[in-house]
């Protein structure tokens, strides 16, 4: 199974389920379950709901592959056995970005489904950058209207100086994302919103010029942008408008508000955005920039994606830290060093380096995230392929007790867990490689 459980004990025969099952309490930590399958039934004991949930992930995924398709068998045949599991962290995330390029409902909504298959239970929404403006914006509609769209895109890496000449876009209505919200939460998962400031923020000053301290059009490039958002009190109250409409969306505690690559930086944005979450009862959450930015309130958590010093030093400020370093947990980097890997760019992650991860203090972060940027993922069919399998290791890094046996987990992979993504439809890398469509000889890369 993905991820491998805290235990498992098989014992002689197997049973035939119909679905019916027992749900009783359980004297365990929270998310944890105990799962009892014997020629008595099948009994299920959580600790609450999410317990529940994960229980019955377990019994699909001992199900067989065809539990995974959209109409599965009626009955199946479970193997006798006694599992008892439950989460390594509380904080078991992946951000994607939907700013670089747009990913339509549907598709954002089977990824929900797909994160908790995995047992993963934060989706980190990656919602406004330099290329693209994602969220619905009722009192500043220019930011959707104008900053949702851009006339074309990079081909490929940018130093090699090519356009696609292919306009982009789109933008989710706050019904969308409610309703995101409301299908995670189903899910037992968490759907985190980000509106990044004071860097990365030109699609934003390309609807309204006043906000940025240059003008200018929507970014067509990547990389870093030297413009940043104005740090005068106008903007501030703007960006307050726009969190209020964000926080009106979605009910969770944590709210992203970036903080990244904004060069020179700007402490004094980040830190009274920051204030007026917590003002309005949230946590902000940044990237591990917001730590140069001055005294932040209590309660900010920080994501620590320059390697793992960072987290360390918010840790001994007192804040929580959410380990996201981007030498282990970046999906978008290249899986070899192979020629024929899709547009390879950052160094080689491949799926041994994401399964040997081992978060720094462990024992004191929420967590850890891999995170999906789509600079070069520009549908769902390339974003399967970045992601998987590498996130089935990551979800067992972040469920499973360590150590951890790479030849076991690729056993069970290999022998069980990719006929289910296969079941799923999920066009995930050939642990030997990618298959011929999936390669894009005339698309260059820039591989570190």
């Amino acid at each position: 199974m993905v991820p491998r459980p805290v235990s498992f004990e098989r014992g002689e025969g197997e049973v035939v389920f119909a679905g019916d099952v027992e749900v009783r309490p359980y004297d365990g930590p929270p998310e944890g379950y105990r799962l009892t399958v014997s020629t008595d039934g099948v009994v299920i004991e959580a600790a609450d709901e999410a317990g529940e949930f994960y229980a019955r992930q377990t019994v699909r995924q001992l199900s067989g592959p065809a539990a995974f398709r959209a109409v599965p068998p009626s009955s199946v045949t479970l193997p006798v056995c006694v599992v008892e599991d439950h989460p390594r962290f509380a904080w078991r995330g992946c951000m994607i970005d939907v700013a670089r390029h747009f990913l339509p409902k549907h598709d954002l909504l089977r990824y929900v489904d797909l994160l908790a298959a995995h047992k993963l239970n934060v989706l980190h929404l990656h919602l406004t950058d330099d290329q693209g403006w994602r969220f619905e914006c009722k009192r500043y509609p220019r930011l959707h209207e104008v900053g949702g769209w851009r006339p074309s895109s990079r081909h490929g890496d940018r130093r090699h100086g090519g356009m696609t000449g292919r306009p982009h876009g789109g933008y989710y209505t706050q019904d969308d994302l409610r309703e995101l919200v409301a299908y995670a939460a189903r899910r037992h998962i968490t759907v985190i919103p980000e509106i990044d400031v004071p860097g990365h923020s030109q699609a934003a000053v390309a609807a309204y010029p006043e906000l940025g301290v240059e003008a200018g059009g929507i970014w067509t490039d990547w990389g870093v942008n030297p413009n940043a958002l104005k740090a005068d009190e106008s903007t501030v109250d703007f960006y307050r408008h726009v969190f209020d409409e964000l926080l009106d969306v979605f009910p969770g505690e944590v709210i992203g508000l970036g903080g990244d690559e904004a060069e020179g930086g700007d402490g004094r944005f980040v830190r009274r955005i920051a204030q007026h979450l917590v003002r309005r009862g949230r946590r902000p959450f940044g990237w591990d920039e917001v730590l140069d930015a001055g005294p932040l309130p209590v309660g900010t958590i920080v994501a620590s994606w320059r390697g793992e010093d960072a987290g360390l030093r918010a840790l001994e400020r007192g804040h929580d830290v959410v380990m996201c370093p981007e030498e282990h947990v970046y999906l978008d980097y290249r899986q070899s060093d192979h020629p024929d890997e899709p547009i390879p760019v950052g160094t080689v992650t491949t799926l041994a380096d994401v399964h040997a991860y081992e978060p720094k203090a462990a024992d004191r972060v929420l967590g850890a995230q891999a995170n999906l940027w789509t600079e070069h993922l520009d549908s769902a069919r390339r974003l399967d392929y970045a992601a998987f399998p590498r996130l089935c290791a990551f979800a067992e890094v972040v469920w499973s007790p360590s150590p951890r046996d790479l030849d076991e987990f690729t056993r069970r992979l290999t022998g069980h867990h990719l006929p289910r993504l296969d079941a799923l439809g999920v066009e995930y890398r050939p642990l030997t490689g990618p298959h011929p469509w999936q390669t894009l000889p005339l698309v260059p890369g820039h591989p570190r």
